[in-house]
């Protein structure tokens, strides 16, 4: 609940164009009210009932970003996403090294079976995370890839649970 308000900077603050370069469609950012009413009632559910589940990121003890899944069935499977807040931590190192824990948090905690991600295609910084990662390119395809997205190309990334126990050893 303390992170809420670093989070809702990220959304509510970022410029058009960074979030257009995510395949955000501006009209669909909820208030501030409405999107704080609704993450404080997912981080409040048990685990087993939640449809989003974030981790924060920490660099040096400051929150420089977040990894949330969204759409989650638990024991199933999740969709998860990527961020990092400040742009002077992009680029830096951090990003393969907290999704790397994040991944081990999804499958553990949520007992996932299969973990997706659908990057915008023309995001080339995440697509290229999944490769690195050992995620599995499924297909390149137009779908809305989440509640604030517009319709997009984006890149589909699988990692099976029997896939995830061979290549976190390497991690």
């Amino acid at each position: 609940i303390d992170d809420l308000p670093l989070l809702m900077d990220y959304w509510l603050s970022a410029t058009d164009e960074y979030l257009e370069g995510m395949g955000v469609d501006l009209d669909k950012l909820p208030n501030r009210g409405d999107f704080t009413n609704a993450l404080t009632r997912q981080i409040t559910l048990p685990i087993e009932e939640k449809n989003a589940y974030a981790l924060i990121w920490e660099v040096n003890g400051k929150a420089i970003g977040h990894s949330n899944t969204n759409p989650t069935t638990f024991g199933d499977r999740a969709h998860f996403h990527l961020h990092i807040w400040y742009p002077e931590y992009r680029r830096q190192g951090h990003g393969l090294p907290l999704i790397k824990l994040s991944i081990k948090q999804f499958f553990e905690r949520l007992m996932l079976q299969k973990l997706v991600c659908e990057p915008y295609a023309f995001n080339p910084a995440p697509n290229r995370t999944m490769e690195k990662l050992g995620f599995t390119f499924i297909k390149e395809y137009t779908t809305v890839p989440g509640s604030i997205n517009k319709e997009q190309l984006v890149k589909r990334w699988e990692m099976e649970r029997e896939e995830f126990t061979v290549v976190c050893k390497f991690w």
